[in-house]
């Protein structure tokens, strides 16, 4: 067997690896959802996925002061991708700046009277959308066992 045809064979095992196959499998399962979940938010409330998360860290903590550069971290954006995100938010009516106490250079995020108004919509709607594709397909048990393995996967990551 010539070497190409060894690098071909062992190419096609790798690529047919239960490891690859299983990531792929979260992978694909976690951008359906994600699509299906940006779906029913665009078309019930008019906002993006992305939008929604803020919604959620803002929502989360009403009292809480969060700067761009900590929601740009939360949600893996570069600083420009969050400051073009939260200037559309704003252009919307669901956020505001503020300046932080004592730091002229930091702007913080709040929410607006209308952004927790359609936070609430928004949450029923993804709660839709995660109950149907994400919890019922799944026995109790199971669900209870991908949630912990989830959560023990992210700890893993976060604590490397």
């Amino acid at each position: 067997m010539n070497p190409e045809n060894r690098e071909n064979d062992e190419a096609a095992r790798v690529a047919d690896s239960r490891l690859v196959h299983d990531f792929g499998l979260l992978i694909k399962a976690a951008t359906r959802l994600e699509q299906r979940i940006d779906t029913a938010l665009r078309k019930e409330c008019e906002i993006s996925h992305t939008m929604f998360e803020v919604l959620i860290r803002l929502c989360r903590h009403p009292d809480e002061e969060i700067s761009q550069r900590r929601l740009a971290d939360d949600l893996t954006l570069t600083s420009s991708g969050v400051t073009r995100l939260i200037d559309r938010m704003e252009g919307f009516g669901l956020v505001r700046r503020v300046p932080a106490p004592g730091d002229r250079r930091s702007v913080l995020v709040e929410s607006t009277d209308r952004g927790r108004a359609v936070f609430l919509r928004a949450a029923a709607a993804h709660a839709q959308v995660v109950e149907r594709y994400f919890v019922a397909p799944l026995t109790s048990a199971d669900y209870g066992r991908l949630t912990h393995s989830l959560g023990e996967i992210e700890k893993a990551l976060r604590d490397s």
